[in-house]
């Protein structure tokens, strides 16, 4: 048997998301799961796993001006964000909100 190099899922993870047309698809696909499902915890660990992968929780606290243990507890489902908030994480990792319109007879296929 061959030796092969393996790596770990996470840094698998943290160097694809590194790539913002990845971290995109990561989180818009996040979002998506959560619209359905309502998975709180689900959409923060996705937006937790692309902060680590851009830098990490102490960076996006700086980028943010949010203390680093508030931004743990948020990312631990330990209390929930405000929009602002929110907005502000995401701002930092290089995305914003965009709307669309919804049509609800395409959600029950």
């Amino acid at each position: 048997m061959k030796n092969k190099n393996f790596i770990s899922w996470d840094d698998y993870m943290n160097e694809t998301l590194q790539d913002d047309s990845e971290a995109t698809a990561y989180l818009e696909l996040a979002i998506e799961e959560y619209q359905k499902d309502g998975d709180t915890k689900a959409l923060m660990r996705a937006i937790k796993r692309v902060a680590e992968a851009k830098g990490g929780i102490s960076k996006l606290a700086q980028e943010t001006n949010l203390n680093r243990q508030n931004l743990y507890r948020i990312f631990s489902n330990q209390t929930s964000p405000r929009f602002d908030t929110l907005t502000k994480i995401l701002r930092a990792l290089g995305f914003t909100f965009a709307l669309k319109t919804f049509n609800p007879q395409e959600s029950c296929a």
